[in-house]
């Protein structure tokens, strides 16, 4: 539908390149000291990097102008896949999640899902991705107002609006938030498709909010009203726009930091300094 600048093969080169660590997010966590685990939830073409996990839910989403972007079955199934990922990784012994995602024309099917979960009009919540001129706008704008027309989500039933103008990755990554919170460990939301994922996840799982941590604010015009949404104050507004869980992982050493300062500074009693008190 001309939403994007470049095609769909370009996500399953980007997700290779992660599977061997040639990717922006996989040079910021090594970094940080973090590990990236690519998942392979639907990419239309099969992924082969020996690191990519493979839980393919579907060869690709449909095309949401047209109906349901995928059944209700699949959008449950990916997201009870990103419910185990989360599962597995805690049980392996990680005690920070991030979230992150590699899919030309995503923006569109997180904008398209905000709308309606959100009660806004597409133009409204849609922004130009990864660089779209006027007219790519106009287009992403007019193909998600087709896709709201043509399949009529209810805004009352989260996978409903799933699964007829989401995608794999959105559901995946709403699954992420949950298993997280199911194994009583953060989550750090990435941009503006991870905040939507987490806005699915919490529409579904109200408590799960608990266990999630704001990253930084996205460009994308909707990225602090679904933030807001979800009651997150991101730490960083750096102006970024490029995807992978590259936010996220900036803000794990901050975060480093502030376990830092909260283990190790000496206390007011510590070094014999009256506590501040509030001034009248």
């Amino acid at each position: 539908q001309g939403v994007t600048q470049t095609g769909q093969e370009v996500t399953a080169i980007v997700a290779e390149n992660m599977s061997t660590g040639d990717t922006s997010v996989c040079a910021m966590a090594r970094s940080a000291g973090a590990e990236v685990v690519p998942v392979d939830i639907g990419t239309a073409v099969p992924l082969t990097g020996a690191r990519i996990v493979q839980r393919c839910v579907r060869r690709g989403t449909a095309d949401m102008t047209q109906g349901p972007a995928m059944s209700r079955g699949e959008a449950v199934q990916a997201v009870l896949t990103g419910v185990e990922i989360a599962r597995e990784l805690c049980a392996g012994g990680v005690r920070l999640l991030a979230t992150g995602e590699m899919g030309i024309g995503n923006t569109t099917t997180s904008s398209a899902v905000a709308a309606v979960l959100l009660g806004q009009e597409p133009v409204v919540m849609t922004g130009r991705g990864a660089g779209l001129s006027d007219a790519g706008l106009q287009k992403k704008i007019h193909a998600i107002e087709t896709a709201v027309a043509v399949n009529r989500p209810d805004p009352a039933d989260v996978l409903d609006v799933l699964h007829k103008v989401g995608g794999l990755d959105i559901a995946g990554l709403a699954g992420v938030f949950l298993g997280g919170a199911l194994c009583h460990t953060p989550v750090l939301v990435d941009g503006f498709i991870s905040s939507v994922a987490a806005l699915v996840a919490a529409r579904l799982c109200p408590a799960c909010k608990d266990y999630m941590l704001g990253s930084h604010a996205s460009e994308e015009p909707a990225s602090r009203l679904v933030l807001s949404e979800l009651g997150l104050r991101p730490f960083l507004y750096a102006g970024m726009r490029l995807g992978e869980g590259t936010g996220a992982v900036a803000v794990m050493p901050l975060l480093d930091m502030g376990l830092a300062v909260y283990r190790e500074m000496a206390t007011f009693e510590d070094t014999n300094i009256e506590a501040y008190q509030p001034l009248g």
